[in-house]
């Protein structure tokens, strides 16, 4: 591919050279959010200049202030802003579809296969280095988000509520966003903090959307567009949602899966760590689809796969389908599997109307926007969320029989080493699940 000049924008892109785009985007989209946005800015507004700096931070502000995973929400938006509907459709299928048919595929071998020697002594090593991943999760969000004593309280409320109330997780997004709602009027400067990605400050030649370039047609606000989105999206979900109740019934598992995760999407404010505990206090307590050990070996899959974190809820749809033999003793796989894709459905739908729907409005306007406030307290209960969620994570990794059983110093040991690796020597997520996977590995072999 030829580079025009940074004084020349760049040639038009054609609908065939943006899909190979997001197709390899798919695959290497590894790293968590931070990471995937890194790689888009890297290709798009450093390396092919797409997009401009300014036009690029003012899509992923947009996409920081929505429930969902804001990465591929904003691939699903500057494939909109390039190639209308289909180019946004197109941008946020091939950031999600590779993941999902890699974590079937995994997830089979992991419930078909766990018992064997080698993947159990694989997962006994990931499961404590999943522990310090959260905790540095925790660590990593707190530290951008509690700027101050009032954030700090909220952070501690949420935790006291969910870990010792049981409280669940949408009452404590609500009242979070509720205090930085009111916060941001009656205290804003302590409310200022979070929500988006900083100002432009740099520029890397003409982009093929520029500062000044003009919003194309097709993205501008048109009430008809605005319903017949609305009227689609509906159709898109009750469509589904009501074959699955009249087949199955409201109470049968799939059905309950599509219910769940369509709650799941609108309450992933924060990243996935956030919605984590929701999907555990659903998946796992109240429907039993998976156990606590398969939950932590899932977020693992999920941590080294390409894609969304959010896509251990693909794993979560597998091992309840094929646990629950929702087809049958006959049809294990098959029934993970449509159970994996159909909670994905239901998962991703609201961000591809979110973009396709509220893009417009953001096109609009290049100004910041002011919705910072509520996201700003609701990122800081999420930090007491996902503190539950590491002290869970450990007690299940540390004691495997309860307290009453005995304490696991090898887990505990491997779960230092992880967390010194993460924070001491910054070392990458996929190279410390890595290496504690064969320490594990090694640990089982010897103890056999």
């Amino acid at each position: 591919m030829t580079h025009a000049s940074p004084s020349a924008a760049p040639p038009a892109v054609s609908f065939r050279e943006a899909f190979l785009f997001w197709l390899k985007l798919g695959f290497i989209s590894f790293g968590g959010p931070a990471g995937q946005i890194a790689i888009m800015h890297a290709e798009l507004v450093e390396r092919r200049r797409w997009i401009s700096e300014r036009r690029f931070l003012h899509a992923l502000n947009y996409c920081m202030v929505l429930p969902g995973p804001e990465a591929q929400q904003l691939a699903t938006y500057i494939g909109w802003l390039m190639h209308r509907t289909w180019g946004g459709i197109v941008a946020g299928a091939l950031f999600v579809l590779p993941s999902l048919l890699i974590l079937i595929a995994l997830s089979w071998v992991y419930i078909a296969f766990g018992n064997v020697p080698l993947v159990a002594g694989l997962f006994y090593g990931i499961k404590p280095a999943v522990t310090a991943i959260v905790v540095q999760a925790a660590h990593r969000i707190g530290s951008r988000a509690l700027k101050n004593r009032i954030l700090w309280g909220i952070a501690a409320a949420s935790f006291v509520a969910i870990f010792a109330l049981n409280l669940p997780f949408p009452a404590i997004v609500a009242a979070a966003a509720l205090i930085g709602y009111i916060g941001g009027r009656v205290a804003p400067e302590t409310f200022k903090t979070g929500g988006g990605h900083g100002s432009a400050q740099k520029s890397y030649g003409l982009a093929l959307i520029d500062d000044d370039t003009p919003t194309p047609p097709h993205a501008r606000f048109r009430w008809g567009r605005l319903m017949s989105i609305a009227i689609v999206g509906a159709a898109l979900w009750l469509i589904p949602m009501g074959l699955l109740t009249l087949h199955f019934g409201w109470r049968h598992d799939l059905t309950q899966m599509g219910w769940f995760f369509t709650k799941a999407a609108l309450l992933t404010f924060g990243g996935a760590y956030a919605v984590l505990p929701y999907v555990y206090q659903g998946a796992v307590t109240h429907y039993g689809w998976l156990t606590p050990t398969q939950m932590i070996d899932g977020l693992a899959l999920g941590e080294t796969t390409p894609g969304p974190l959010i896509m251990v809820v693909a794993f979560v749809g597998f091992v309840g389908g094929y646990v629950k033999a929702v087809f049958g003793p006959d049809s294990l796989f098959l029934a993970g599997a449509v159970a994996a894709t159909l909670v994905t459905w239901f998962t991703f739908l609201p961000s591809f109307l979110f973009i396709l729907a509220g893009g417009p409005l953001v096109e609009a306007t290049h100004n910041d926007l002011k919705f910072t406030a509520p996201l700003t307290a609701i990122t800081a209960a999420v930090v007491g969320v996902i503190l539950n969620l590491a002290l869970f994570f450990g007690y299940h990794v540390l004691w495997p029989a309860g307290f009453s059983g005995r304490f696991d110093a090898i887990s505990a040991a491997i779960a230092v080493a992880a967390a010194i690796a993460l924070f001491r020597f910054k070392r990458n997520v996929i190279h410390v699940i890595g290496a504690c996977a064969l320490a594990g590995l090694l640990v089982r072999l010897l103890a056999g």
